[in-house]
């Protein structure tokens, strides 16, 4: 009985320990549609000085090569983790894009 219960353990620590590996495939960057891993940050400040609109922000979004993109207005709350692909439009109180950034 106690081979039959070592051996049993022994096979679900395998079977646990195997579903924790990786593959190296899984560790390269996904790429966008265009081709980019990661926002750029200089080819969606044509946006600063203008008012900030959906349109805009799908324009600067799609130049920078960004997965993703958002608005920020002074005083919103924003999470604290830093995504390489997420483009930023910052806006002064009447909207008026001020600054762009990646994260």
């Amino acid at each position: 009985m106690p081979w039959k219960l070592a051996s049993f353990g022994t096979l679900l620590a395998a079977v646990v320990l195997a579903g924790c590996s990786t593959s190296s495939a899984d560790k390269d960057p996904v790429a966008t549609e265009s081709g980019h891993s990661r926002c750029e940050a200089k080819a969606a400040e044509f946006a600063i000085g203008k008012k900030a609109s959906p349109e805009l922000l799908e324009q600067a979004r799609t130049r920078a090569g960004a997965q993703n993109a958002r608005i920020l207005k002074p005083n919103d709350m924003i999470t604290l983790e830093y995504r390489s692909d997420r483009l930023n439009l910052n806006t002064d109180t009447n909207l008026v894009v001020t600054r762009v950034n990646c994260g």
